[in-house]
């Protein structure tokens, strides 16, 4: 797994390849946490993520939590339908919002 974080105005896109599992989870985590800043945004590409095991939805969840708390503004870039069928089955694609590029997230500010 690669991690790969590029400043933006006000935030960052933040790119992952890989498979995000109980291996990498913490790595993720321990990236992504500390980008969340008061009022800020993040962009997480994952694009190039082929899976994610429980533990890559419990990071997820982690970094939404941060968000929140931080007043940031998280979205999630690029997911796989099998990813997205995880999450929605699971419930928690309902905490984020989800778009299919990069550039649509940043043209709508």
């Amino acid at each position: 797994m690669e991690i790969k974080i590029n400043s933006i105005e006000n935030g960052y896109i933040v790119i992952i390849e890989g498979e995000i599992d109980s291996s990498s989870a913490s790595e993720v985590t321990e990236t992504i946490i500390p980008l969340a800043t008061e009022k800020s945004k993040i962009i997480l590409d994952m694009t190039k993520v082929d899976y994610m095991s429980s533990a890559g939805l419990r990071t997820l969840l982690s970094i939404h939590r941060q968000a929140v708390a931080k007043e940031t503004k998280l979205t999630l870039v690029g997911l796989s339908e099998d990813i997205k069928d995880t999450m929605s089955v699971t419930g928690f694609l309902n905490f984020f919002t989800v778009s299919d590029s990069v550039e649509n997230v940043i043209s709508l500010g």
